[in-house]
């Protein structure tokens, strides 16, 4: 089956979560992605639990469709047998500190000079040229500093991380446009160029209109709870069986849907609710009446009343009601994978559907150094011998 990178060949040098999730969509897309992994201990998530068969669960998520090839990067012949890797490459993913692959005589301008058609990517917590470029950074770190952890979590409660690594995610989104927007450059013109993308940019990207409402109208934004900022009613309410449910019922389109639904008509009149800025002015009694209605009906009777009027809703499900729905099998959003350790695995499927080149998953998560002959055979024609002798100095 022709993917829609097919041919394409990626070194990743990346670890953790943006750098991986990158490279590993660029694999599910169809491109030869080489992990390139230390010695001995590989990347620093094959260390993290929770486990399956001894194997990190965490690894594993981000790095399916990759072959795994092990270098001692502080021996300057591996880092010319990654000069090597490059002169073959189209992409090389990477998040080390600034600086680091400079130190190692692999910056942007070595690697050009290697092959003027590479596209580097080069993602970071602060961005490569700056004050802040040398600084730590992790997604918990990216949320504090860009307000992120300020607007999560109960109004009256305290700053609150997001329940998943957001920002990781999203800059490795950042990176895989970022690339494929550089190949698109490369095929008309031929030249490579550096797409540098950060954890701090990625989450700034999701600010929605904080930055304009506080530098212009003087207004903060901060902690809403699962209230939305935009409309209402459009919150979670809590149903007579106990059951929480999530409705968006608040803009002009579905309130008068909303009203009718619940028998309240009047309300289309009130002078409190009868557009969408009077609604926000007074939303707590909005959503008191929004909530009084949850309240008296079981969650099966009010997601149903809800689906009728088509008002989006939805019941706030566990992992455990997630991770057993058929849909998501169905859909591909859940999908097995075997491992030559772990056995099956089921994990994320692919999130890009495309008609004629569809994603695929071909390769389970590598072993450590699993395909390090294999790769050195088919990228640089080493022989057995010549393997054989890198592995001997410790070099592979």
């Amino acid at each position: 089956m022709v993917s829609s990178l097919s041919g394409l060949k990626v070194l990743d040098l990346s670890r953790f979560i943006a750098g991986p999730h990158c490279a590993m969509l660029l694999g599910d897309l169809g491109a030869d992605v080489i992990k390139i992994e230390r010695t001995r201990a590989g990347d620093d998530t094959r260390s993290l639990g929770p486990y399956i068969e001894g194997e990190s669960i965490y690894f594993m998520m981000f790095n399916r469709n990759k072959r795994s090839l092990t270098l001692n990067f502080r021996n300057p012949e591996a880092q010319n047998l990654l000069r090597r890797l490059v002169l073959e490459a189209d992409v090389l993913v990477e998040n080390f500190r600034p600086g680091t692959m400079e130190k190692m005589g692999c910056g942007w301008e070595d690697l050009r000079r290697i092959n003027p058609k590479l596209i580097m990517a080069r993602l970071s917590g602060f961005g490569q040229n700056n004050s802040l470029s040398e600084n730590p950074c992790f997604d918990g770190i990216a949320q504090a500093i860009t307000g992120i952890m300020d607007l999560t979590g109960d109004p009256s409660g305290s700053p609150m991380m997001a329940g998943t690594f957001l920002v990781d995610y999203a800059t490795a989104l950042h990176a895989t446009i970022g690339i494929l927007a550089a190949l698109n450059f490369r095929n008309k013109t031929g030249e490579g160029q550096v797409v540098d993308v950060s954890l701090i940019g990625g989450a700034t990207s999701m600010l929605m209109t904080a930055i304009p409402e506080f530098l212009v109208n003087g207004r903060r934004m901060t902690r809403a709870g699962n209230r939305d900022r935009y409309a209402a009613p459009a919150n979670t309410f809590r149903c007579k069986d106990d059951v929480w449910v999530h409705m968006v019922a608040g803009n002009d389109a579905h309130f008068p849907r909303f009203v009718r639904m619940i028998g309240r008509p009047e309300l289309l009149q009130d002078p409190r609710f009868c557009t969408l800025e009077l609604r926000m002015k007074n939303v707590a009694e909005i959503e008191a009446i929004a909530a009084e209605w949850a309240a008296t009906h079981d969650s099966e009777e009010v997601l149903a009343a809800l689906r009728e009027a088509e008002i989006p809703s939805a019941k706030i499900r566990t992992i455990a009601d997630v991770a057993t729905d058929p849909y998501m099998r169905e859909a591909g959003h859940i999908v097995d994978v075997v491992h030559p350790k772990a056995g099956t695995v089921p994990m994320q499927g692919p999130p890009v559907g495309m008609s004629t080149t569809p994603s695929t998953i071909r390769r389970p998560p590598p072993m450590l150094g699993e395909h390090s002959k294999e790769v050195l055979h088919d990228w640089l024609s080493m022989t057995d011998d010549d393997v054989e002798r890198l592995k001997n100095a410790t070099i592979i």
